[in-house]
């Protein structure tokens, strides 16, 4: 026959092999994703991305633009006059009582041959412009990444917080089901059974509250990714103990930084502003220069009259018929015009309008220098900041590493006695509190390494893996 406690070692068994069957039937339905997944998932997917890639586009189409003013404009013109009561006959040269209809037809072009360069310095301020945008996206991208990394590290940790908190309430319901068992054999009082359903009740709280946290772990990854909050239907692929140990734990600040400097978007996207500033300088300069244009234009026109036309008076008082008029071809060819125009403008007052502009954009260009600066200033103190968490990170591991593991020892020396009737239950749960902080704080501390080794990678420039 099985005793009490077999029953009781044996509903434990079952109840975890159930668990753990459930769930791996469940992850086995569900897509599984890397880390490198979920960065390339939301590369494709984010709106924010998507959104700077249009500004890039718009950058592009700018800089088109600009080249495209310097070509010769070209424009064609028409004209169409209805006259009534006595006006001039512009085709005709007669100043005439009568209603006519008059067209005119032209052609113009005209060019810059000179404008203080600022056409030429403006294409090369949108050139910068354009690679500051594609700087800005990928700053845009960088930031996401970086964010992304941190949301996945998340799931894991409490994915594995959620793990252990169910192993701790599936022996913390054994341990309240001994303590039944002793408590109907006499061998237990009223308060050694409260205080196993006291800890029972605390185990339960713990596991709702990792669900919780890793429910919402999820969806702020799935945000990211740009993923409806119904279509959570993935896992993530956990760090080995081996990638923990293998990640690089000793930088040098200087290396990590020069290293960063000449790659990282936020530097770069400081330094194409600064450049883009100074060009801006060279563009309000160039409008207080002379502008010297080139144009030329053709056309011609004609007109017919509307209704009766006057007859002519003589010197003798009589009237004769007016002369036909001609033709609409003659008319083209006889009012056919062309000409050639150059002209010269010289700022010389304009209330400081062009002055004012210089000295604004030179304010621009010392701004831009110093935002480059706390740029650089801000990528070493954020790197420095790095290495040190980095160094303490690996200091709290193995300090966790090794309260778990002495922790994890006492308690099952303490397991033993308690079994056997020599520990009392206060000192049972105080040991099992104790051992399970000590796990909580060691699958912690184990991530926050990793992590913390890979945000130095990311500043690097690595391909974030594992």
């Amino acid at each position: 026959m099985f005793t009490t406690n077999t029953l009781s070692k044996l509903t434990f068994a079952v109840t975890f092999s159930l668990v753990t069957i459930g769930m791996s039937a469940n992850l086995h339905a569900q897509e599984t994703l890397t880390i490198q997944d979920a960065i390339d998932r939301m590369l494709d997917n984010n709106l924010n991305i998507k959104q700077s890639a249009l500004n890039v586009a718009t950058s592009a189409v700018n800089l088109e633009q600009s080249k495209a003013a310097l070509y010769p404009s070209l424009s064609a013109g028409m004209d169409n006059n209805f006259n009534f009561g006595r006006s001039l006959n512009t085709a005709t040269n007669e100043l005439v009582s009568q209603k006519f209809y008059q067209g005119m037809g032209s052609l113009t072009t005209s060019v810059d041959l000179f404008g203080g360069f600022a056409k030429l310095n403006q294409i090369r301020q949108n050139k910068i412009l354009l690679a500051a945008g594609n700087s800005s996206l990928d700053k845009v991208k960088n930031d996401l990444i970086l964010q992304v990394v941190t949301a996945y590290f998340q799931v894991v940790f409490n994915t594995d917080l959620l793990k252990a908190s169910k192993e701790q309430l599936l022996v913390a319901q054994e341990t309240q089901r001994r303590e039944q068992s002793l408590l109907e054999a006499g061998n237990k009082t009223l308060a050694d059974i409260s205080q196993a359903k006291a800890q029972t009740a605390t185990a339960e709280l713990n596991v709702t509250n990792a669900q919780n946290q890793l429910t919402i772990s999820y969806l702020t990854l799935s945000q990211l990714m740009e993923m409806r909050p119904d279509s959570q239907n993935y896992t993530v692929v956990k760090p080995t103990i081996k990638d923990i140990a293998e990640a690089q734990k000793i930088y040098d600040v200087n290396d990590v930084y020069n290293t960063s400097l000449s790659f990282f978007p936020d530097i770069k996207l400081a330094e194409l502003n600064r450049e883009a500033a100074g060009k801006a300088v060279d563009v309000a300069k160039g409008a207080a220069y002379p502008k010297v244009t080139m144009g030329g234009s053709l056309g011609s026109q004609y007109s017919y009259a509307l209704g009766q036309r006057p007859l002519i008076p003589l010197l003798d008082g009589s009237f004769a018929s007016p002369p036909p008029e001609p033709g609409l071809g003659n008319q083209i060819n006889t009012n056919f015009y062309q000409a050639i125009q150059v002209s010269l403008r010289i700022p010389i007052f304009n209330g400081l309008i062009i002055k004012g502009n210089v000295k604004k954009a030179k304010i621009s260009y010392e701004s831009s220098k110093i935002s480059e600066q706390l740029a650089k200033n801000n990528l070493n103190k954020v790197i420095a900041q790095a290495v040190a968490d980095l160094r303490a990170a690996d200091s709290r591991y193995k300090s966790n590493e090794n309260t778990f593991n002495a922790q994890k020892d006492a308690f099952n020396v303490i397991e033993q006695r308690y079994a056997v009737g020599l520990v009392n239950s206060l000192d049972y749960n105080t040991s099992r509190t104790n051992r399970n902080k000590a796990e909580v704080d060691f699958i912690q501390s184990k991530y926050d390494l990793l992590f913390k080794s890979k945000v130095i990678d990311y500043y690097l420039g690595k391909q974030i893996t594992f």
